[in-house]
């Protein structure tokens, strides 16, 4: 079976003569430049792998229950593969304009930079949901095609720790973005921020 190559093999040293005349001579100089190379005429078999890897976040496949599940699940597992994981996923989902406040936590904030976004999930309620023993679905309703609501019991780590969350889901109409479900809000039931947060 034959193999179509991009380069052509390169096995043993190859040598290329440069002819030049000096400069007020007749006998012109022969420069020899011997080059070998070791670079092979094929790619490895893995080598698109490492680029197919993209970062976890929406798919266009993702139904808005999956979705949530999705976030759920990373973050329980906040902390694998790397410190923090759940939460980036977490901010890949959502659905809010970087350059404006915005009510994501239910009060406006500017969340713009990741480490404010991680911030608050460390620093108030939303700290049950890191790394979170149980979890159960109370409620979930299509509002319509493109709004979906899911009310979650989220039961943490810590001694009598339990929270209750509802995610609002929005699927985006048009740009770069349509046909996916990304997260308009993750809200607390209580007043999350009635202790103060770590902004």
């Amino acid at each position: 079976m034959h193999t179509m190559s991009f380069c052509s093999s390169v096995s043993s040293p190859q040598s290329l003569s440069i002819f030049a005349k000096p400069f007020g001579s007749s006998k012109p100089y022969t420069f020899r430049i011997s080059a070998s190379s070791n670079v092979p005429d094929f790619l490895s078999a893995d080598w698109l792998e490492p680029r197919r890897k993209k970062p976890f976040g929406p798919r266009l496949c993702f139904t808005a229950e999956e979705a949530v599940r999705n976030q759920l699940d990373a973050l329980k597992y906040n902390d694998q593969p790397h410190h923090d994981y759940g939460v980036e996923v977490m901010y890949r989902f959502a659905g809010f304009d970087p350059f404006q406040r915005s009510t994501y936590f239910g009060r406006f904030f500017d969340l713009g930079q990741f480490e404010r976004f991680r911030r608050i999930f460390h620093h108030s309620t939303y700290r049950v949901l890191l790394g979170h023993q149980e979890r159960e679905i109370l409620s979930s309703l299509h509002i319509n095609e493109n709004l979906y609501k899911q009310r979650v019991w989220v039961r943490g780590t810590r001694p009598e720790e339990e929270e209750i969350f509802q995610f609002t889901m929005v699927q985006r109409v048009g740009g770069s973005w349509d046909g996916y479900w990304l997260t308009e809000s993750v809200l607390h039931d209580g007043d999350t921020f009635s202790g103060g947060v770590a902004y």
